[in-house]
């Protein structure tokens, strides 16, 4: 690329570039997505730096000076994306079409969608020369659905002097709104829960497929028991400080009854039973209040003809932050325990607060413009990238701000089939990142 950019100008057309590349993990193979976030920050004269623990997945590093009286300041997100394996899609995955307002394609919204904000406001603020506080570091990183193994993890530990002096960063996943009792709520994240996958093991007697062994001794028995078990069971209550504040966050811009009703899911007596009773509003606050165990993985059996011995049950345990994994693996066995082995595939702990600093300013430049709207601290019941740059004493805020409409869910458009965003959204974004990048502190 030889002319300076100006597509920081159009973060739509740079959201569908990026969707272009094919980066469904795994295996990734981000090399050619990543490197045109380097062109393109090459071609503003701004100096970049690849990091790779596999050259086909490789994680960029760019660098803007500042005037030194704030601590540099960190952009990062990941370009790999999710399968679309056997989802059915209106519009090709990997088109980044522009149809009726909306930009479709995997990672439109994770992240995809905000990388390109970031990358926009980043290459802006080098083009019009804005006078920043601190310098400003923008890291594009390979693997994050995966676990980080090469991203953010391999960063944090092999490469952690590229991040000293880093108090704050924006990543993924907050910014977006939720509508509640007819009020808007911008969704602040600022914390997230762990990961805590497991794996369970039944074993029972094999033999032919022709003598059926209808006993409670079979494998597959056992399997079906232990299914049966997480399906219907709830794990117990558990009230963190991180969700704590975002439930009374919420509760504090509602009035009456709706209000009250938020604040009697802190009390671990009336959790479960608060949470059933607000129905689909309820169940948006289910996650953060317990651990949770989703089975996703079934294996077992070679042979149709044959009775297996072994069946093996992989759970995506999520865990609130502070919890131990030893304790997390108890409720497993708890629950179905008495069918199979319970062991750890792996842990990744959770974050809570190490420094709010920052919150009030993002939540001023997130409210600007808007009308009768709030923002609360989020914890979300996924994980991101954000572990690992708690292990350098970061805090991550999730802001990839989105103005989204009422009728647009965005948690249940995230690794969904048909994946998109307006286009309108990601204007709206990139501006209010740019204005982070005006504003921030220490």
């Amino acid at each position: 690329m030889t002319e300076p950019t100006t597509i920081y100008n159009r973060p739509g057309e740079l959201l569908r570039n990026l969707i272009r590349f094919d980066t469904t993990n795994p295996p990734g193979n981000e090399v050619a997505c990543v490197n045109y976030i380097a062109e393109l920050c090459q071609s503003l004269g701004i100096e970049t730096q690849i990091y790779a623990k596999d050259p086909n997945r490789p994680n960029l590093v760019a660098r803007i000076k500042g005037n030194g009286s704030a601590s540099p300041f960190l952009l990062y997100g990941h370009v790999d994306v999710v399968s679309t394996a056997n989802q059915d899609w209106s519009h090709p995955p990997f088109g980044g079409e522009l149809i009726d307002g909306m930009i479709w394609g995997r990672g439109a919204l994770d992240m995809k969608g905000g990388v390109a904000m970031m990358t926009a406001a980043f290459l802006k603020a080098k083009a019009e020369n804005v006078d920043l506080p601190g310098d400003v570091i923008l890291c594009i990183l390979s693997d994050e659905e995966a676990g980080g193994d090469y991203g953010a993890k391999f960063m944090v530990e092999e490469h952690a002097d590229v991040f000293d002096g880093v108090k704050y960063a924006i990543g993924e996943f907050g910014g977006f709104p939720m509508y509640i009792g007819g009020k808007k709520f911008f969704a602040l994240q600022t914390a997230e829960k762990g990961i805590c996958w497991t794996k369970v093991t039944f074993r029972g007697p094999a033999g032919h497929g022709s003598m059926p062994r209808r006993s409670p001794e079979n494998a597959t028995y056992k399997l079906a028991k232990a299914l049966e078990a997480l399906n219907t069971h709830r794990l117990p209550v558990h009230i963190t400080p991180a969700a704590e504040h975002m439930i009374n966050g919420i509760a504090d811009g509602l009035e009456g009854d709706m209000g009250n009703a938020l604040r009697q899911m802190l009390v671990p007596e009336h959790t479960d039973a608060v949470i059933d009773e607000l129905g689909a509003l309820g169940r948006r606050f289910d996650a953060i209040l317990h651990n949770t165990a989703s089975p996703n993985i079934v294996q077992g059996g070679d042979k149709i003809n044959v009775i297996p011995g072994q069946m093996e049950l992989q759970i995506d345990m999520r865990i609130v932050p502070g919890f131990d994994p030893e304790a997390a693996m108890q409720e497993i066995r708890d629950l179905v325990g008495e069918w199979g082995e319970v062991e750890l595939v792996r842990h990744s702990a959770g974050t809570g607060y190490l420094d709010m600093g920052m919150y009030d300013t993002m939540s001023e430049i997130l409210l600007h413009g808007q009308e009768n709207a709030y923002v609360f601290p989020l914890l979300i019941s996924g994980g991101t990238d954000g572990r690992h740059f708690t292990q350098l004493n970061i805090q991550t805020y999730g802001f990839l701000p989105m103005d989204l409409p009422e009728d647009f869910d965005f948690l249940l458009t995230v690794h969904a089939a048909n994946e998109r965003i307006p286009a309108e959204a990601m204007d709206f974004g990139t501006d209010k990142i740019y204005q982070v990048l005006h504003h921030f502190h220490d």
